[in-house]
């Protein structure tokens, strides 16, 4: 067994009449049997030099040289280590007898060959918290449908205005729309309104005691089911996992996200046209990180040994899941990895009622989505801290007239099954309402594949700005009565309150606004001067760039490349408002200047130069001597050959002088 993590609580599944607004769940109860650990050795590391894994390896190869590895490791620490997967080309999980992970990972450690050694810890799903005012029962409601998807308006403030981004953006084109990788549970592609959406995936579950189908990584990310079983919770693996029904939560989070639009049946997917790619990493409960950071790189087009390539790489992947705890080593090499592939990182706050973001949500270059109620407040299960970007509709059950009815859930692909598969359905106000921060995220994904489709070069930290800068600002009224504002996470509870930029992000997701930013392109304008456009070899000639844009634009940055004659001349920098041209011989030269926003928007505008030759100076000089053993010389400079006044005049004095000796002779 391996020790345990208190999972975050986020999707949804089935909800109690008689709960409170949140229950925390009981500690886990640490299991001190098996060590389980992610080790990267370090790039100049012996052990990597001697077995080296190529991406290419794969199978008893890949197996072999892991195998190796941990035996080489264990070896030197006196350590009878097992060898488990990879999670990169210098990355690998191990496992101990006997000891703790935490004990095994500070032993790896130590070790000078390991670059770090860590806990394989659990990640869940982000399950729902059982709210007081949950009703089980079929209905066709609810009756607002996807109000999350609509322009906001008096009674749901916090809606995404999706509908007027799809006037300026709908993901691409059909069949061709961007690609979001959705790291969860696996997904049922019979869904009628997912069919049609996917692009190949992966399954990355390596454990078979909890991934349900048998088997462990795979090209089938299907999603068998993840219930827990009366007889398995609480026990063996599922120590700290109540029993609960199969919770279908990728195919919820892939709806959100893609689910087929515009068909005339069932619901809207927030990016229209992109295509969903299903990674699954979660298994019945909970799923391991090492696994995860694998999905995570794999999508992303980065190499994973023992896995074939990705021929499709996402340009969006959403994390609805998380865990306590710090970013890990291995899960920041993964979201770096990603992002350095211009991979855009989105990722669920937690549901925990208030308290701190854990990991994968904490970690740097990503970006994290708390939840908010209809009317803009924080809703009670959300998450809170200084790491979350922005703030998107959640999800809310909770009524003022105590109806029982979900009014305000997020309508969602579903399957009716309670354990392995069964109908496809959809999510709606009494049976399985899907509310938690795994929804809100997914909104936000499908948001940035709308800008994505307008903007392929946009860089993750640039989707986050605009995403940052189309927000609107927190509601400070509208609330449940007595409700106060949002403070920074302090280990209790904290349910409604209303949000503050430095506890919810930087405001309420406005997918019109941040996709309309994008669609206005690169708004600086830019002139070039210069002294001259026709300049001789060896004459400098000053270029300036003159440059304007709206204020949000500000600061600009210019830089100089010479594009056409780069050998006929140089230039004096490559940044600058101004630069200095110098020709080193005749022809033809274009300098291109390219100013760049603060959003990462850019304009070029060249200025061609026609490099004539330096004017003559003169003709080479011929020789001249004396009637008597005289001297020749060459002319030089601009005089060529021409004798100078002076030097004539001391010709003349030598021949006088030559001829009064001839004559006293």
């Amino acid at each position: 067994m391996k020790p345990l993590l208190l999972p975050l609580l986020l999707a949804v599944t089935t909800f109690a009449s008689s709960a409170a607004e949140w229950t925390p769940r009981a500690a886990p109860v640490a299991v001190a049997d098996t060590g389980r650990v992610i080790v990267k050795f370090k790039s100049d590391a012996s052990t990597v030099r001697a077995r080296a894994l190529s991406a290419s390896a794969a199978g008893e190869a890949a197996a072999q040289v892991l195998g190796e590895r941990a035996g080489t490791l264990g070896s030197r620490l006196g350590l009878a280590l097992k060898a488990g997967h990879a999670v990169g080309e210098r990355a690998q999980v191990v496992t101990a007898e006997g000891m703790t992970s935490a004990q095994l990972a500070a032993r790896l450690a130590a070790d000078s060959e390991v670059e770090y050694a860590e806990p394989d810890r659990r990640m869940t799903r982000l399950a729902t918290p059982n709210d007081t005012y949950f009703l089980s029962g079929p209905t066709a409601g609810p009756a607002v449908g996807q109000w999350y998807l609509r322009a906001p308006d008096s009674l749901a403030p916090a809606a995404i205005n999706a509908a007027g981004a799809w006037d300026l953006s709908q993901g691409g084109t059909a069949g061709q729309g961007v690609i979001v990788a959705v790291l969860d549970t696996g997904i049922r592609s019979e869904h009628p309104d997912l069919a049609n959406k996917l692009v190949a995936g992966y399954d990355m579950v390596t454990d078979t005691g909890i991934s349900n189908d048998g088997d462990g990584r795979d090209s089938d990310p299907s999603d068998p089911g993840d219930w827990v079983s009366a007889s398995e919770a609480g026990t063996g693996k599922f120590t700290s996992c109540p029993e609960a029904n199969s919770s279908w939560h990728g195919t919820q989070v892939a709806g959100i996200i893609g689910a087929e639009t515009n068909n005339g049946a069932g619901v809207a997917g927030t990016g229209w046209n992109v295509r969903i790619q299903p990674v699954r990493v979660l298994g019945k409960c909970y799923g391991l990180e090492s696994d995860i950071a694998a999905g995570i790189q794999w999508a992303a087009g980065v190499s994973v040994a023992g896995l074939p390539t990705n021929p499709t790489p996402a340009k969006v992947i959403n994390l609805s899941l998380g865990g306590t705890g710090s970013c890990s080593r291995t899960y920041q090499d993964a979201i770096n990895a990603a992002v350095a592939r211009g991979v855009t990182v989105v990722v669920a706050a937690g549901n925990t009622a208030g308290h701190a973001v854990g990991a994968p949500g904490n970690c740097s270059n990503v970006i994290t989505v708390a939840a908010v109620r209809h009317v803009g407040t924080k809703v009670g299960y959300s998450d809170v801290g200084t790491q979350v970007t922005l703030a998107a509709p959640g999800g809310n059950c909770v009524q003022p007239d105590g109806s029982g009815l979900c009014d305000y859930p997020i309508m969602t692909t579903l399957n009716a099954g309670t354990t392995s598969p069964g109908a496809s359905i959809y999510s709606n106000g009494t049976t399985d309402p899907s509310v938690g921060t795994s929804f809100s995220a997914p909104q936000v994904s499908g948001v940035a594949a709308l800008m994505l489709a307008l903007q392929p070069s946009l860089t993750p930290s640039t989707v986050k700005t605009y995403l940052q800068r189309g927000v609107r600002p927190f509601p400070t009224t509208g609330g449940s009565t007595g409700i106060a504002q949002c403070r920074a996470p302090n280990g209790v509870d904290q349910l409604e309150c209303y949000c503050t930029t430095s506890t919810c992000g930087a405001g309420l997701l406005d997918a019109s606004a941040s996709v309309s930013l994008v669609q206005q392109g690169a708004v600086a304008t830019l002139a070039l001067s210069s002294t001259s456009t026709s300049p001789t070899v060896g004459t400098a000639v000053t270029l300036t760039a003159n440059t304007s844009a709206s204020s949000d634009r500000l600061p600009l940055t210019v830089s100089w490349a010479i594009s056409q004659g780069g050998g006929l001349a140089s230039l004096s920098a490559t940044s600058g408002t101004s630069v200095v041209l110098t020709p080193t011989a005749a022809g033809t030269v274009v300098v291109q200047a390219t100013v760049t926003d603060t959003l990462g928007f850019q304009t070029s505008s060249s200025q061609t130069f026609t490099v004539a030759a330096a004017a003559s100076g003169g003709s080479t000089g011929g020789s001249t001597g004396g009637s008597d053993g005289g001297s020749s010389s060459s002319g030089g400079g601009g005089g060529g050959g021409a004798m100078s006044l002076t030097w004539l005049a001391l010709l003349a004095g030598a021949t006088v002088a030559l001829r009064r000796v001839r004559t006293a002779a």
